[in-house]
């Protein structure tokens, strides 16, 4: 489960989630309330909540359905968890028949930040026998950790070559960051505007994995989701301590005020400006054909983009990604009649609409709505999504400077 979707356990008790872990199936009125516990124990902090997780992940079998799924989540927690004692049981679920709970152990190991011995490395590398999104996690984890290792170098560099893309763009991005291999990332460019959006969204995590700095640029412009790209563009910044310089701010506020109209597009992604045609490109679950929908309003004439607005904000505010596109178009179109809805979104803390808060700090820009400035100074300090705390330190130190210049004329 998506941490952002936290909200769906946190009416969950402790002792209710520990006694859901380990029941049998048949006795439990909502079997899926079983893996919606293992979730919930990993939000807590106590010894017999940790106690509990371990023991459900050497206990659990693969075979019964709920008990599969409850064990994956709870090597999941125990990710989250991030406590180094789960380390053993986490490497032993590396051997396990069961492919998912596997990439789930891989990716909790790179959250607790495990240091591999050299064993640990052979069994890795093992698993490149497997699925290729099991592939994928194990050379994303040598990516993560950093492992330098002479076997593992010249094994992830065959599968540059790799007929799938999710292997070779991740081995790709482990050469380019620990050997500094960035000539071999030229494939990924091309790919951030494929027509297939999973080939989108994994070029621009191995981009992220990769730390190349140079490829920031071609981030920023890739028709893929606002947060996906933040997530890379701070990984890469973070790799290189770059995110003062005067040109990576500037291409992060571009990334992060979302624009359609700065994105790379191909034909497939237009969108008429027929309202009904826009509407369900925004429902899409393409992200290129959102932003097409979204550039249709950018470029449509005010009056029409008021009208069509209104009418889904009366039957679509309540959906999370039709909410994030209006208020980006409201702020980026200056708006000032639907101010009203800016103020509604940056309020919103259901973590579900994280986004449309950073749509709505930057409108308040736009739209000059000093009345917001206390709730964006508390975000600029308090939000815990980084690109939302950046944001909003950004629009507080402008609409201070507007708000002096203003006082001056």
């Amino acid at each position: 489960m998506a941490e952002r979707f936290d909200v769906l356990v946190q009416g969950m008790s402790e002792s209710d989630a520990s006694a859901l872990l380990l029941e049998n199936t048949l006795n439990v009125q909502r079997p899926a309330d079983r893996y919606f516990a293992a979730t919930r124990l990993g939000l807590s902090t106590t010894e017999e909540s940790l106690d509990l997780l371990l023991h459900a992940v050497d206990k659990l079998s693969t075979d019964e359905l709920y008990d599969r799924i409850t064990r994956r989540k709870s090597i999941e927690a125990l990710g989250r968890r991030k406590d180094l004692r789960a380390i053993p049981t986490l490497v032993g679920a590396l051997n396990c028949d069961d492919t998912e709970a596997v990439i789930n152990a891989i990716n909790s190991l790179v959250r607790i930040g495990w240091q591999p011995l050299p064993d640990d490395i052979d069994l890795l590398l093992s698993l490149l026998n497997g699925e290729v999104t099991q592939m994928r996690a194990v050379i994303q984890a040598h990516t993560r950790l950093t492992i330098r290792n002479s076997k593992s170098k010249s094994v992830i560099y065959a599968l540059c070559a790799h007929e799938s893309v999710l292997v070779s763009g991740a081995a790709r991005a482990y050469q380019a960051r620990i050997y500094g291999r960035v000539d071999l990332l030229d494939p990924l460019v091309p790919q951030l505007t494929d027509l297939v959006a999973g080939k989108r969204r994994s070029a621009v995590i191995d981009l992220g994995d990769a730390g190349d700095d140079s490829r920031l640029a071609d981030l920023v412009h890739a028709p893929v989701s606002m947060s996906l790209r933040a997530k890379s563009f701070f990984d890469i910044v973070d790799a290189n301590n770059s995110i003062s310089t005067s040109k990576n701010h500037t291409l992060l506020e571009q990334l992060l005020t979302d624009n359609p109209q700065t994105l790379n597009f191909k034909a497939d992604w237009q969108c008429d400006m027929d309202p009904g045609e826009i509407e369900r490109n925004l429902s899409h679950r393409d992200e290129a054909r959102q932003y097409g929908a979204a550039l249709s309003l950018m470029n449509i004439d005010s009056n029409t983009c008021l009208e069509i607005i209104e009418s889904m904000q009366e039957r679509l505010w309540s959906d999370y990604v039709t909410h994030y596109y209006l208020t980006c178009i409201i702020g980026l179109r200056r708006f000032h009649q639907k101010s009203d809805l800016v103020r509604a979104a940056l309020s919103e803390t259901t973590p579900q609409y994280t986004k449309s808060r950073i749509a709505a700090a930057w409108a308040c820009l736009e739209l000059e709505l000093y009345d917001q400035m206390d709730l964006i100074y508390e975000l600029s300090n308090s939000a815990f999504w980084r690109p939302l705390r950046w944001t909003c330190q950004q629009v507080m130190a402008r609409l201070i400077e507007k708000q002096q210049m203003n006082y001056q004329v």
